[in-house]
C-alpha cells in the first residue's frame, strides 16, 4: 500500500487549523463523540441502577419460606402458600405461632475452658 503524501497531510491539519466552517465542523464533531464516549458510560450505570431499584420493588417476599420472587401468580412456587403485597418478614408465622426474626434474635456464647487432658 501507498503512504498517503505529506501533503495530504498537511491539508488536514491547515484545516483542523485554520477557523473555517470546514475546520470548526471537525473539532465540533471531534468534541461531541469524546463526550458522548465519555458519559455513555455514567448514563448506562445510572439506568442500570433505575431498572435494578424498579425489579427490587416488584418482588415479594413469601411469609412462610422467605423465598423472594415475583408475585404475579399469588402462590409461592416453593412452597405453595399465598403471597401477600408486603415483602416485610417481620410479622410472618411459623406453623407454631409467631415467631422471632433472625435479624432480631440474640445469640448469647459463654466461653468454657475444656480442659487438658494428660
Amino acid at each position: 500500500m501507498a503512504r498517503p503524501s505529506a501533503l495530504i497531510w498537511l491539508a488536514l491539519l491547515l484545516i483542523l487549523l485554520l477557523p473555517t466552517a470546514a475546520g470548526r465542523i471537525l473539532l465540533d464533531l471531534a468534541g461531541g463523540l469524546m463526550l458522548v464516549a465519555l458519559v455513555l458510560p455514567f448514563l448506562l450505570a445510572g439506568f442500570g441502577w433505575l431498572g435494578w431499584r424498579v425489579l427490587q420493588s416488584r418482588m415479594v417476599t413469601c411469609q412462610a419460606c422467605g423465598v423472594r420472587t415475583f408475585g404475579s401468580s399469588g402462590q409461592c412456587p416453593v412452597c405453595g402458600a399465598g403471597l401477600s403485597d408486603t415483602s416485610e418478614l417481620g410479622d410472618f408465622k411459623d406453623a407454631g405461632g409467631i415467631s422471632t426474626p433472625a435479624s432480631a434474635a440474640t445469640i448469647d456464647i459463654t466461653a468454657e475452658d475444656a480442659g487438658s487432658e494428660g
